[in-house]
């Protein structure tokens, strides 16, 4: 039923004009370059946006509604993947049906238009899980190795491309604010200070763990709170906050029935020249080798998974102390789009040791699926 709707939907002639712009290049930018563009965004600076997102962002959507299509096992006649799908076609026509951006008024309209998709597309990690867990309930265990490869790296590439079209609609909407922040370059915080989102990302994460199990192990911060360098700010804050997150359940689940203090987590933020460099480590037990190669894979956790509790897609406002197995995947593709990487180290029996790292040259192009 569900995918006849979606076929009923959308025009054969919509279709078809995407396959076409799926094939179109795409274009990456730079931290560096959007900084510098949007340190004075001028009427010519804004319009000249607007024309560039025009193009690129209806290239980076179809290519995507294409893959949505195309998946192993049946997995694309998921109802909750055909919801995305349908997401993916409807912010295709919307911008195809704009026409020409030739002036302010032109690109003040599109830029509403570039908000509401943004918007719509909220929910699309949660929804895609959900899918993925509806393919998991039906499929056969033995053959889900190979096609389970295949779907992660769809996964990587969809998750990827959804950071950098949520990046680029998000610093171009950030550049029309009339009162930025010091130092705000739409969505760039040029003097960001990891040591300050650190803290802030950990009282996030402690204030979850105390709502779930009642308290919450101490978070030490080591680094200099004055040192700045130029970064999304709300990247590294989803990025520590997972990382946090983990290791707090981690110890807090270890030493609840213990008559132990609970150890610290530590947090470390180094300032190299090439990467500025985040640490995180926990006394939690560690993970088991045989899961430690499973952690980047998407639907696999330690934890019980929320989806299996909330039959609704609505999930993606809930926010709970471990989740659906996206958080490390997801948080590595945030670090990777911007020229960084995270790397998980373990001791099984003591603990865990999470590397963040971020590229401060901010040269690195986008890394495009």
């Amino acid at each position: 039923m569900a995918a006849k709707k979606a076929i009923e939907t959308f025009s054969k002639s919509l279709i078809e004009e995407v396959h076409k712009w799926g094939c179109f290049k795409q274009t990456g930018v730079s931290l560096r370059y959007m900084m510098e563009f949007g340190s004075k965004p001028t009427h010519k600076n804004l319009l000249i946006s607007a024309q560039f997102l025009h193009k690129e962002l209806a290239i980076r959507i179809a290519r995507r509604a294409i893959e949505l299509e195309r998946l192993p096992c049946g997995l694309s006649q998921k109802p909750a993947v055909l919801k995305v799908r349908d997401w993916y076609l409807d912010s295709f026509r919307d911008i195809r049906s704009f026409s020409e951006i030739k002036n302010m008024n032109d690109e003040k309209e599109f830029t509403e238009v570039i908000k509401a998709i943004k918007v719509r597309h909220n929910n699309v990690v949660p929804t895609m899980a959900m899918g993925v867990q509806q393919l998991k309930k039906d499929i056969n265990p033995k053959i889900i190795n190979q096609d389970f490869v295949d779907i992660h790296q769809f996964l990587d590439r969809f998750y990827m491309s959804r950071i950098g079209i949520r990046m680029l609609i998000g610093q171009h909407v950030e550049l029309h604010n009339p009162n930025p922040r010091p130092h705000v370059v739409g969505y760039i915080d040029t003097r960001m200070s990891p040591v300050e989102v650190a803290r802030n990302a950990s009282d996030d994460a402690r204030s979850i763990c105390c709502r779930q199990y009642g308290s919450a192990p101490d978070v030490h911060i080591y680094g200099d709170p004055d040192f700045t360098f130029p970064y999304v700010s709300a990247h590294l804050h989803l990025m520590v906050f997972e990382l946090v997150k983990n290791s707090l359940r981690a110890v807090e689940e270890r030493y609840m029935n213990s008559d132990k203090v609970s150890p610290p987590i530590r947090i470390i933020v180094a300032d190299g020249i090439e990467d500025v460099t985040i640490k995180i480590s926990d006394e939690g037990g560690g993970i088991p080798r045989s899961g430690l190669r499973k952690i980047f894979t998407y639907l696999y956790s330690t934890a019980r998974n929320p989806l299996d509790e909330h039959a609704d897609l609505g999930v993606g406002d809930n926010v709970t102390m471990a989740g659906y197995g996206y958080g490390l995947p997801i948080s590595r593709l945030y670090a990777r789009y911007f020229g960084g990487d995270l790397q998980i180290i373990s001791m099984e029996g003591y603990g865990t040791d999470a590397y963040l790292h971020l590229s401060r040259l901010g040269d690195s192009q986008e890394p495009l699926p």
